[in-house]
């Protein structure tokens, strides 16, 4: 595929979160006092790439839709931190977004997919199976309001070559921007971050297979509150911490060609947000 030219990265915060029982509030040590809902919007040259959504506007305005878990992870639900906000706050039309890449199909990663109803949405077909089975242990995580409006699926499968020693699946040949899916399986059973190809070298959006950056550091740092709840919020708490290994590898070996942030870090969002972001709560 021939890169047009290098896209333009917009890293959006979608979403505020203040679990109850400072379980996750807790990751590694009393600095972080909340999580967010991290998202990255990709101006290609073909057109608007979205990897994640955050919650919609349909979880602001019936917050029931998000079931019991949105007591569990304390998320304030606010108009303007939707996904389709940010980007209308970037002077684009949500309808705009051609593509959306979902890590993993969690309410507070796919709670706005309704927002952008003609995208065509991807996803590891690991993940897109474990949900349409419907199994009752995955009733907090997958909520079917989330996709009622009938997304275009797009399924994917490990097809590419090796990534930085990581499997991959080539995405998006038609936008004029390197995308790659990487299996991180651990976090659900499909769970996946893409790589993107930026100006200044690889971002590696990773999802959930960590959630603060002490877990991908040198020697890793992971407070006995994180280690628990990855073991009762994952799929498979093993393969998960195996993988988040491997990205702590590849940020030692790579770090100068390769940025890698997850989900719900706010330092790490801090971080990657070079200017202020006018749309953020006060």
């Amino acid at each position: 595929m021939r890169v047009v030219s290098a896209p333009m990265i917009h890293h959006l915060d979608c979403g505020t979160m203040c679990p109850h029982a400072g379980v996750a509030l807790r990751l590694v040590d009393r600095s972080t006092r909340h999580l967010v809902a991290r998202c990255t919007l990709i101006e290609a040259p073909g057109g608007l790439v979205l990897i994640d959504t955050g919650y919609g506007t349909g979880d602001v305005a019936d917050p029931r839709r998000l079931g019991p878990a949105r007591h569990l992870l304390g998320a304030r639900l606010d108009p303007a931190q939707t996904a389709a906000a940010r980007v209308r706050a970037l002077g684009h039309d949500p309808a705009d977004v051609r593509h959306v890449l979902v890590t993993h199909l969690d309410l507070d990663h796919a709670g706005g997919l309704g927002d952008f109803p003609g995208a065509q949405v991807h996803v590891h077909g690991t993940e897109l199976a474990t949900m349409r089975a419907g199994r009752r242990s995955d009733a907090l995580r997958y909520r079917t309001a989330h996709w009622a409006h009938g997304p275009r699926w797009v399924e994917h499968a490990a097809d590419g070559e090796a990534w930085f020693g990581f499997e991959r699946a080539r995405l998006l040949e038609d936008v004029g921007v390197e995308i790659a899916m990487i299996p991180l399986f651990g976090h659900s059973a499909g769970h996946a971050g893409y790589a993107v190809e930026g100006p200044d070298g690889w971002i590696l959006h990773a999802g959930d297979a960590y959630l603060h950056h002490g877990e991908i550091e040198t020697p890793a740092r992971a407070g006995r509150g994180l280690r628990a709840y990855h073991r009762i919020n994952c799929e498979d708490a093993g393969l998960r911490r195996m993988n988040a290994g491997r990205l702590a590898d590849l940020v030692a070996a790579h770090g100068d060609q390769v940025t890698v942030h997850c989900s719900h870090d706010a330092v790490e969002l801090a971080r990657d947000v070079r200017t202020p972001d006018p749309t953020a709560p006060a």
